[in-house]
C-alpha cells in the first residue's frame, strides 16, 4: 500500500519563480521531496516541503564509503503552456536499477511518479519557458546510517530537488570538442559503471579539468581493459555517423551507462529514415574513419545537454575535425525531432511524456 506525501508548501506569496536566463544548475526550486527508509519501517515520512539543508551525523556511510545514486530529468514547459515530464517511468526504472547495483533499497516506481508530478506542479513557476530552458529534476538516494564499518547502510534518505536550467553548454546547441583519454579510465566492466552513482563522475573529474585546460568541452572515455573501445563522451553517451545516415553508438557493456536519450535516439532515428547500430567502436578506426571523411559527424547524447555536436576530437596531440567543425544535419535533425516531442511542439507516439497538472 502506497503512502501518503505530507505537504507542507511556501505561502503562495514566498514562493519564488524561474530567473529569466537560468544558468545551469544554479538556482533551485522552492520545495523538495524526501521520504526515509529503514529495516523496521520501510518506507516512510514522504514529505514535501520547502527546500532545506540535510542533517547527517559525520558517520553516515555515503560520507565514508560513497553509497548513494541519483538522477536526472527534466520538466518542460511548452508553447501551449502545459508541462511534461520526458520519460519519467524510464528514469525511475534505471534509478531502481542503480539502487540494486549499490546494495540499496529500490523505490515503489508509480509512487515516485506521484512525488515528481505533485512536486513540479507545486513549483510550476520555477518551470522557465524562455527557449531551450526547463526544470532540472534530481532524485537522490543516500546511505545514512552512522556507523564506520564497511557494509550495506540499514537507512537511506530519497529525496527530490529541482532546478530551472538552460543551455548545458554556454554555447548552446553548438559543437562542442573532446579531447581522449589516455590513460585516465572512468569505470570497468563488472564495477559500476552502468550505475548512476556519484563516484563514476568523481572518478572523471581529474581528466575533464586536464581536458578543459587544453581547451578541451569534454573527456572522450576508452574502455578500461584495453584502452582500445569508445565508450562515453562527458557524462553523456556518443554517436557516429556514417556516411550521414547510419548512426552506431557503443553497445552497453556494464561499464556504460544506458542513457534514457540515447535509448530515445535508438528507438526515434529509424522513423527519421536513419539505420542504427549497437557496437563496440575501436577509436583507431574511428579516428581513420574520421580523417577519410567516412564518419560524417559525430554527437553526444544525455538529459542535460539532449544531443551536442562534436566539432573535433584531439588525441595524441592531433585534432581530428568532424564535418568541418559545424554541426550535421543528423545531429540537428534528432534535436529538433526529441526537443519538439519534450515541449509538444510534435506529436509523441511513444507515449514518452507526462503531462503535469497544475493549479
Amino acid at each position: 500500500m502506497h503512502q501518503e506525501i505530507s505537504i507542507d508548501a511556501l505561502p503562495r506569496s514566498a514562493r519564488g519563480k524561474a530567473p529569466e536566463a537560468p544558468a545551469f544548475g544554479a538556482t533551485f526550486a522552492d520545495h523538495m521531496f524526501c521520504q526515509r527508509y529503514s529495516e523496521q519501517r520501510g518506507w516512510h515520512e514522504a514529505a514535501i516541503s520547502p527546500l532545506s539543508n540535510l542533517s547527517l551525523h559525520p558517520a553516515a556511510a555515503v560520507l565514508h564509503y560513497g553509497q548513494e545514486i541519483f538522477e536526472g530529468l527534466k520538466a518542460y514547459r511548452g508553447a501551449d503552456g502545459k508541462i511534461r515530464l520526458f520519460r519519467p517511468l524510464d528514469n525511475c526504472r534505471r534509478f531502481n536499477a542503480s539502487a540494486r547495483r549499490m546494495v540499496m533499497p529500490t523505490v515503489d516506481e508509480s509512487f515516485h511518479l506521484e512525488a515528481l508530478r505533485r512536486l513540479v506542479a507545486l513549483d510550476e513557476r520555477w518551470v522557465p519557458d524562455t527557449p531551450g530552458s526547463a526544470l532540472y529534476i534530481r532524485p537522490a538516494m543516500i546511505a545514512s546510517s552512522a556507523r564506520l564499518g564497511l557494509g550495506a547502510s540499514a537507512d537511506y534518505l530519497h529525496f527530490v530537488i529541482c532546478s530551472p536550467v538552460g543551455a548545458y553548454f554556454k554555447t548552446g546547441f553548438e559543437p562542442v570538442s573532446v579531447l581522449v583519454a589516455e590513460n585516465d579510465r572512468r569505470a570497468v566492466r563488472g564495477g559500476v559503471g552502468e550505475a548512476k552513482t556519484g563516484g563514476n563522475y568523481a572518478a572523471s573529474l581529474s581528466m575533464s579539468e586536464r581536458a578543459g585546460r587544453q581547451g578541451y568541452n569534454q573527456v572522450l572515455w576508452l574502455d578500461a581493459i584495453q584502452g582500445r573501445f569508445v565508450e562515453e563522451v562527458g557524462a553523456m553517451n556518443i554517436c557516429f555517423v556514417y556516411d550521414g545516415r547510419r548512426i552506431v553508438t557503443p553497445a552497453l557493456s556494464g561499464s556504460i551507462l544506458p542513457g534514457i536519450t540515447r535509448a530515445s535516439v535508438l528507438e526515434l532515428a529509424p522513423a527519421l529514415g536513419y539505420e542504427v547500430v549497437e557496437a563496440e567502436i575501436d577509436l583507431g578506426a574511428a579516428l581513420d574513419a574520421i580523417a577519410a571523411g567516412t564518419i560524417t559527424e559525430v554527437f553526444g547524447c544525455g538529459t542535460a545537454a539532449v544531443i551536442a555536436p562534436v566539432d573535433r576530437i584531439g588525441h595524441h596531440g592531433r585534432d581530428y575535425l568532424i564535418n568541418s567543425g559545424k554541426t550535421g544535419p543528423v545531429a540537428a535533425t534528432l534535436h529538433d525531432a526529441l526537443t519538439g516531442i519534450q515541449y509538444g511542439t510534435r506529436p509523441d507516439p511513444y507515449g514518452w511524456t507526462v503531462t503535469i497538472d497544475t493549479e
